[in-house]
């Protein structure tokens, strides 16, 4: 027949081994109490008045060491701190996209995983590639645009009702994503447009009782763009007339 060995907690002889130390209680009172040989409780007692010199000694040079290490990671930390500040500076104002232009990969004081941290940009966003239109919604962009360019005032709604006439099949939804992308929306009369914003300073209309009798008094300057194979080209013209301005044309807007 064999018998488990009972197993103590380091804490519980702790417990017994300052008791017995403490003097207050006898052997036998602390064999009731604590339920232990008093062997077990002689040896505990040795050990831990043992330990308690070295303990002292040694925590006072641990003491020290620990000091200097301390210190010296602290110093290391403020160093790196300050790199990270320093790098950090008036970034954080920009947006997404410009902060994983800021990712410096070839700085070696700041790693990239950290400089991704400080930006607050995840990994997979920094390495993400926006896919680009599809050629049919490049197509339909173009469409919207000619159209736009026609009739300025066509909303989603027309849009998408031109866009079925010439055979498109579109709907809504995406030709008004596809115009929120192109930055056009339909130009009307809105609510509460004369009233300015709060701290807006309005400038003075300069040509206010001016009189415009010879060449060159007055100039105007415009600004359009020219569509090419690639993309577009921006014009600026200005010149000299008699007139501020002269009357327009106005569009039915048909498809």
């Amino acid at each position: 027949m064999t018998t488990t060995r009972k197993q103590y907690s380091p804490k519980f002889k702790a417990r017994v081994a300052v008791g017995a130390i403490r003097g207050e209680k006898t052997m036998n009172q602390l064999v009731g109490h604590f339920r232990v040989h008093p062997v077990q409780i002689a040896h505990w007692r040795k050990t831990a008045l043992e330990q308690i010199e070295g303990l002292f000694v040694d925590g006072r040079k641990k003491k020290a060491l620990d000091a200097g290490a301390d210190q010296e990671a602290l110093y290391a930390q403020i160093g790196r701190l300050k790199v990270e500040l320093d790098w950090l500076k008036n970034k954080l104002a920009y947006s997404t996209d410009e902060r994983r232009l800021l990712v410096d990969p070839a700085l070696e004081e700041i790693s990239i995983r950290r400089q991704w941290q400080l930006l607050d940009i995840s990994r997979s966003g920094f390495y993400y590639v926006p896919a680009g239109e599809s050629e049919e919604n490049l197509l339909l962009m173009r469409r919207i645009d000619e159209q736009y360019t026609k009739a300025p005032f066509f909303g989603s709604r027309k849009m998408v009702a031109c866009l079925l006439q010439q055979g498109y099949p579109v709907n809504r939804k995406r030709v008004s994503r596809l115009m929120e992308l192109m930055g056009i929306q339909a130009v009307y009369p809105k609510p509460r447009l004369s009233q300015p914003d709060e701290g807006h300073r309005i400038y003075p209309y300069l040509l206010r009782g001016v009189k415009i009798e010879r060449v060159n008094q007055v100039w105007s300057t415009d600004i359009t763009y020219i569509r090419m194979a690639q993309g577009f080209v921006y014009l600026v013209a200005g010149r000299g007339a008699l007139w501020a301005g002269h009357p327009g044309t106005g569009s039915a807007g048909s498809c």
